[in-house]
C-alpha cells in the first residue's frame, strides 16, 4: 500500500501542508497550563513531539529539551521546557497510559524530559520502530510524512534558537506541525493493512 522509499525530488513536488488549529505557546504554570493538561488528558490519541536548541560546534554546551509538543487533532500546545520544566502535572500525563502519545524516536525525547522530572513514561508509539511493518523504511518524520500523509512538510525551523525569548510565527508553525503529523500518520497507518508478514503497530 506504501512505497518503501521516497527521493527528495519527490517530496518537493508534493503541496506543502502545516498545522492550521489552534496553538496555544505556554510559558508558564497557571491557569492556561492546567487548562491544557487537562484537555489532553481527555484526548485519547496525540501527537509527540520536543525541540532543543541546536549545538553548533564540539565545545558548545549540550542543551536541554526547550519545548515539548502535544497536539490533537486541531488544538496544540507548546510547552515552554526550558522555562517551567516539567510540573508534576505533565510528567503525569506522560505516564499516562490511556492517552497515546505518538511520536518518532521517542526515547531520546523521554529521556531529555525526564531530566526536569521524574516519570515513567506509559502509552508511547515510536512510529519509526513500526512503519516497517507496512513496507516502508524511511525513517525521517519528513519522508514518512510524505509516504504516508502523502504532503510535504518544511523542516526550515529545525535548526532554530528554541530557548530564544519570543518564538517566532514560523518556529511555533514548524513545532505544531511535527506533533500533529505523528498524530495523523499513525491514524492513517490504523486504518491499512500491514505489509506481508508485518504485526502493525505496537504500543511500548
Amino acid at each position: 500500500m506504501y512505497i518503501s522509499s521516497i527521493a527528495a525530488e519527490d517530496i518537493e513536488r508534493l503541496d506543502q501542508v502545516h498545522f492550521s488549529g489552534r496553538i496555544q505557546v505556554i510559558d508558564s504554570v497557571g491557569a492556561e497550563f492546567n487548562n491544557a493538561v487537562r484537555y489532553l488528558k481527555s484526548q485519547k490519541i496525540i501527537g509527540f513531539d520536543t525541540e532543543t536548541r541546536p549545538c553548533f560546534s564540539a565545545s558548545q554546551p549540550r542543551y536541554g529539551v526547550a519545548l515539548l509538543q502535544l497536539s490533537s487533532q486541531d488544538r496544540a500546545f507548546l510547552f515552554r521546557t526550558c522555562r517551567i520544566g516539567m510540573p508534576r502535572k505533565l510528567c503525569s500525563l506522560l505516564a499516562d497510559r490511556s492517552v497515546l502519545k505518538i511520536g518518532a524516536a521517542v526515547t531520546d525525547d523521554v529521556r531529555g524530559l525526564q531530566k526536569y522530572g521524574e516519570f515513567i513514561p506509559e502509552g508511547f508509539v515510536d512510529l519509526q520502530k513500526v512503519v516497517g511493518d507496512y513496507g516502508i523504511r524511511d525513517r525521517s518524520v519528513k519522508k514518512m510524512t510524505a509516504i504516508i500523509l502523502g504532503f510535504r512538510i518544511s523542516k526550515a525551523q529545525q535548526l532554530s534558537n528554541w530557548e530564544a525569548e519570543t518564538l517566532s510565527e514560523s518556529q511555533v508553525r514548524y513545532a505544531a506541525t511535527d506533533a500533529w503529523v505523528c498524530r495523523e500518520m499513525y491514524i492513517k497507518l490504523m486504518r491499512s493493512v500491514p505489509a506481508a508478514g508485518g504485526l502493525g503497530l505496537q504500543i511500548g
